[in-house]
This record gives structure tokens, sequence and C-alpha cells, in this order.
């Protein structure tokens, strides 16, 4: 456990705080994870989408999240009561995402692969929607709970273990119980199982929060021009968000990718769970030696390591149709451990951002900075399984309505660059941005 007896008594979190707020991780694992993991596979490979469509379809409704993140960060910085200005959203988002995201998959089935993407388009615009609601106040929170950088990193620490729970169960355990169920129906029951755990994970951090602090009120940035005038005027903002978005859209690649390296790269959908065990697992190991070498190196040395062995991890998987299915297992939990380090410390210094920035405004800036950066996760995220799609179109992947297909060998090449290069050469691409004389953590 880490020392805290330095840190002055308002800024020291309880344990049951910390776990408490990374509840909320399971909502937003789930909503991170499965999307990306297994939405492109839906309608490419169930309802019989093009590979470019389906990507399409996937991004356009995310894209919304850029306008309107922003917007949910300045209405919960200007929302007051007892319960604080970030709390009730935690709730009331959670619940209405766990709605839309059982909807997501249960579709009226027409028979028309246009209209049954329509129905996905849009109710996926509902999902992000509602999503916003939570996870913009969400990632504001911290800021807000304590002023020490130290706890902030332990808090986030806890959050991004959490999360790797999260994403383990829902890639590992949402494709599972697709596959028991099969077909449709799979889909259908596997929504309505994830959307019991974002109800978990709204209504745990709801409450595992509630005795945290109220930060007295101060002005808030009220319109989109004060909104761009806040980011203009915080170098730090910038360059991080930046960085995270960058390396957001290969993370959001990767996703995409999972589950056609296990079909067709590996040759065998047996492969996913382990795949994604790999990748996650070593979160929950390394996240301690992770915090030690952020606190012992500093948090920006410490998150160009992480992108390092992210990235050789994910170059060692280009070898998929040379290696061992267990070989490329371990190069996948190598770029797990990089994977944990990539969460954590751009989460870490974005509080220390806020906190540095709201101390020499006077205002508050944690919705909004939150709000911006979730839309610009939510964008990398969703950038990457429209770009995986693309490079499956181009690769001649051929789309079914559920029938066995024997795709071409362009197309097995495209599943595993689409995985594995394309993710390393936007996580490197970040590197630079990560250099920059503004990050000072």
């Amino acid at each position: 456990m880490a020392n805290t007896s330095h840190i002055p008594a308002d800024d020291r979190l309880t344990v049951g705080t910390r776990f408490g707020y990374a509840l909320g991780s399971l909502s937003t694992g789930a909503f991170g994870t499965v999307p990306g993991l297994l939405l492109l596979p839906y309608l490419t490979d169930t309802l019989g989408v093009g590979a470019s469509a389906a990507g399409l379809l996937v991004l356009l409704p995310k894209a919304w999240d850029v306008v309107f993140n922003p917007i949910a960060g300045r209405i919960s910085d200007r929302t007051t009561g007892r319960l604080g200005a970030r709390r009730p959203y935690l709730l009331y988002g959670g619940i209405a995402l766990a709605i839309t995201f059982a909807a997501l998959f249960a579709g009226p089935d027409t028979g028309s692969a246009t209209i049954d993407a329509l129905y996905v388009a849009f109710v996926f615009l509902l999902c992000a929607t509602a999503f916003a609601f939570f996870q913009v106040p969400y990632n504001a929170l911290p800021a807000e709970m304590t002023t020490s950088q130290k706890e902030r990193t332990s808090i986030t620490a806890w959050r991004i273990a959490v999360l790797a729970v999260s994403i383990l169960i829902c890639g590992a355990g949402a494709p599972a119980i697709r596959d028991a169920v099969g077909g449709l129906a799979g889909y259908r029951f596997m929504g309505i199982a994830v959307g019991v755990l974002i109800v978990v994970g709204a209504v745990g951090v709801f409450l595992g929060t509630a005795g945290t602090r109220v930060t007295p009120p101060l002005p808030s940035v009220a319109t989109w021009r004060d909104t761009i005038a806040a980011v203009r005027d915080c170098p730090p903002f910038r360059v991080l968000l930046t960085a995270f978005v960058i390396q957001a859209v290969g993370i959001g690649t990767l996703l995409a990718g999972v589950d056609y390296l296990a079909r067709i790269g590996l040759g065998d959908k047996a492969w996913q769970p382990l795949l994604f065990a790999a990748f996650v697992g070593p979160a929950l190991l390394v996240m301690p030696l992770w915090q030690r070498v952020g606190a012992r190196r500093g948090k920006r040395a410490s998150y160009v390591a992480a992108t390092v062995v992210f990235t050789l991890g994910l170059l060692g998987v280009l070898g998929a149709r040379v290696f061992p299915p267990g070989v490329i297992v371990a190069f996948v939990a190598v770029a797990g451990v990089g994977y944990a380090g990539l969460q954590v410390f751009p989460l870490s210094m974005l509080a220390d951002v806020i906190g540095r920035e709201e101390d020499r405004t006077g205002q508050v800036r944690a919705g909004v900075f939150a709000g911006v950066w979730t839309a610009g996760e939510t964008l990398g995220l969703a950038l990457g399984p429209a770009l995986y799609g693309g490079i499956l179109a181009l690769g001649g992947y051929v789309s079914s309505t559920g029938e066995a297909v024997t795709q071409p060998s362009g197309a097995i090449t495209a599943v595993i660059i689409g995985v594995a290069l394309l993710p390393a050469l936007f996580t490197l691409a970040a590197l630079p941005l990560l250099r920059r004389k503004e990050l000072l953590s």
C-alpha cells in the first residue's frame, strides 16, 4: 500500500473510495470493449453488411461524441446539488447506457441488411449519447476528489485494474456467450448480459463515491468559444490529448481485429478468449510495477516505456501465419504489459493537468477537459474499426449472413496487418508528442 502519511488529510482517499470509484470501470470497460470487439463481426458475418460499410457504421455514431461530449462536460460542470456535479450522471447515464446497449444487439431481423444496419447505427448513436453522460463525469471526478498527484495516480491504478477485469470478462465472456447460444440469439443474450454488468458498474460507482467531498463551486466555461479557448490556452492538455487519441486509434484497430485474428489468422475462433486473457491479464499483475516505475522515473518517461513495450508485442503478432498460436499469444501478452501503462499514465497525467489549470485560472476545468478528452478517445476508438473495415475490404474480405466462407489470401493478410502493424504504427506515432516539454509529469 502506498505511503500517504505526507498527504493532507482532506486529500487522502480511503481504500473503499478508491475501490468504489474503480467500479465504474466495469461500465466503461464493457462499452469500450464489446462494440469494438463484436460489432464489426456482427455486421459483416451475421447481418451480411460489407466490410467498408460496416466500419463506417461503427464510426459515425461515435463521431457524434466529438460534438456532444464537451457539451456533456459543460452540463456536469454547471450542475449543483448535494450529490455534487458528477455523481448523478454516473447513475442515470449508466442505466441508460445499459438499456441502449442491450437494445443494440436486439434488432428486428428484417432480412434486409440495409434496414438492420440502420437500426444498429441509430441505437449505437443512443448508446454513445448515454455513455457521454457517464464517462465524462467519471473522467472528471478524480481531479475533484483530491489535489494530490500521488493519490490521483493511485486511484487511476485502481480504476485501470478494475478496467482490466472488465475487459477480461467482456473480451472473453461476451464471445463465449455468443458462441454458446449461437446465431442472432447469441448476440441478443450477450447484449443483455453485458447490460447487466454495466448497471452493476454504474450503481457501484454511484454508491462507492458517496463519501467523497463536493468541491466548492467555481466559475465554469459556458460556450463552445469558451471551451475552445480553454483547450487552446492549455498546451499540456492539447499535447497529451493528441498523443492519447492517436494511440486510441491503434487500440481500436487492435480490438476490432481480435475476433478476425482468431478465426482467420490463427484458423480457430477458440483462440479468441485466450488472446484476450493474454492481452488483459498481465495488466492485473504489472499495474503495481508500473506505479513504482512512474514514481521513480516520472509519468511521462514511464508512458514512453509503455508505448515501446506495447509496440514490440504487436510487431511479434505479424508472424501469425508463421509462428505457432502459442507464440502469438505470448506476443499478445507482451503487448498487454504495455497496454496497462498506456491506460494508467495518460489518465493520471490528465488529472494533474486539470488540477494545475484550475489552480491557474480559478475556473472549473474538470468537466470540460474530461468532455473533450472523452470525445477524442471515443473518436479514436471508433476510427480503429473503421480503418480495420477498410483494410478488410481492400484485402477482399467476403461478408456473410452466418454461413462458412473461404477467405482469399489477401483477406488473411489484411486481417493480420490490421491487427498488428497498423496499431503499432499509430502507437509509435505518438512518441514525438510525449517528448514535448509541455508535458511536465
